[in-house]
């Protein structure tokens, strides 16, 4: 087994190697891809089995079925880390674009050029595919990556890690270029956040827990992504079976995804026709449900599963099945509901209103804004951008899915001619 080196000695290797990143081109660092897309199929075999040696351990352990979903990497999503890998290859290289050229009065030529940001650090929960992803997209914009998943899939990554490593030294490129920290050992998160010699920028990707740990701790630049407190409202006059349908996807396809919906606020007009039949619906799709008082006086019957809501489910990102549901008297009151409870995430309103849509569009902060659509397709491979490094909730830098254009900076670049400043 090889000795951990540290993050110090990891932030050095990342440091050099992004040096010799932000040399490549285009073409060298698709041919890369193209070969971690080998090596990784090569390894195909060890990386399901450790992963189902994380899997045990997981259920062991009590990790409920939605988290549990979001840690297995079964036969399908192994070639879909595959697909989106060769797709990232396909994509437009953003380094090198000139965003503007303009020459200046002293006849200097001054452009603006996109250049990788440098070392990366990416902390990430559960989901092995972000080890491939990030290294993906890291490698495609020059940027070197250091990567700390979770405890509970470290054999997992282990093994994607391998198929990496593989490649780079195929490619002759040094290991600094994408390195996964190998230890369980907390304390390693908070020295990567205070890495400010070597790391450049921080991406947490993960629950709201993980996301405030590393906002409070964190002296390296932060690009917030993730918590998704998500929500759906449905309009008066909204039709019952295509509201069903939308808001069970946004909740059951997978409930442990940032873009699920978590609350659903309903007009109170539409509220005595949907709310029994939406109680029925997701009942049968062995969802819990936490309702307002005045949905629960809609129902004649109260199922087990059906609760009372409390002022903590409305701020809950359950990642779960679970919903929360609330009726509001006017559009007004829905605004309100989500700007107190939103994590800025994805928001989407049912409507045949135009002007009420019009309004949410908006009124709405969040990074993502739907209408008439389930809050499931807030993703970097759904909007064009191949896979994606997170979902920004913030606003400076980055804001909403973040593909490769979102791992660059800008340079000015200055051409002269014996100018002098007078």
């Amino acid at each position: 087994m090889e000795t951990f080196i540290g993050i110090d000695q990891m932030g050095q290797n990342a440091k050099i190697a992004s040096r010799k990143l932000r040399m490549l081109e285009s073409v060298q660092k698709n041919k890369l891809l193209g070969v971690m897309a080998v090596t990784l199929e090569k390894h195909k075999s060890s990386i399901l089995a450790a992963n189902q040696l994380d899997l045990d351990a997981a259920r062991a352990a009590g990790l409920k079925d939605a988290l549990l979903e979001r840690l297995e990497l079964n036969e399908k999503k192994f070639g879909d880390m595959v697909t989106g890998l060769k797709q990232v290859m396909e994509l437009d290289d953003p380094v090198g674009e000139i965003d503007s050229m303009h020459i200046n009065q002293d006849g200097l030529e001054i452009g603006s050029k996109r250049v990788p940001l440098g070392v990366i650090g990416i902390i990430y929960e559960s989901r092995p595919n972000v080890t491939i992803d990030a290294a993906a997209l890291c490698l495609k914009t020059g940027n070197a990556v250091i990567l700390k998943g979770g405890s509970d899939a470290l054999l997992t990554n282990q093994a994607i890690m391998a198929s990496v490593k593989e490649a780079l030294i195929d490619q002759e490129l040094p290991d600094g270029c994408v390195q996964l920290v190998e230890s369980t050992d907390r304390n390693l998160v908070k020295e990567l956040l205070e890495a400010t010699k070597y790391v450049d920028c921080i991406i947490p990707r993960g629950g709201a827990g993980l996301i405030k740990f590393v906002v409070e701790n964190a002296k390296v630049p932060v690009i917030e992504t993730g918590a998704g407190n998500c929500h759906i409202y449905v309009d008066e006059g909204y039709e019952i079976d295509a509201a069903l349908e939308i808001i069970t996807n946004a909740k059951v396809q997978r409930p442990g995804a940032c873009n699920a919906v978590e609350t659903v606020l309903i007009q109170k007009n539409a509220s005595k026709a949907l709310v029994p039949e939406l109680v029925k619906h997701l009942t049968e799709q062995k969802v819990s449900l936490f309702l307002c008082q005045n949905a629960l006086d809609l129902l004649d019957d109260i199922p087990a599963s059906v609760n009372l809501a409390t002022d903590l489910d409305w701020s809950t990102e359950y990642l779960d099945f679970k919903l929360a549901v609330r009726i509001v008297d006017t559009l007004e009151d829905a605004l309100n509901h989500i700007d107190e409870y939103s994590t800025g995430h994805s928001e989407a309103i049912l409507t045949h209103n135009y002007e009420h849509a019009r309004m949410f569009l908006a009124a709405v902060d969040s990074s993502a804004v739907y209408v008439n659509a389930s809050t499931r397709f807030t993703d970097g491979s759904q909007f064009g951008f191949g896979a994606e490094i997170g979902i920004s909730t913030q606003k400076l830098h980055a804001r909403g899915p973040m593909g490769l254009r979102a791992l660059t900076s800008s340079k000015y670049v200055i051409y002269g001619d014996g100018q002098i400043r007078k």
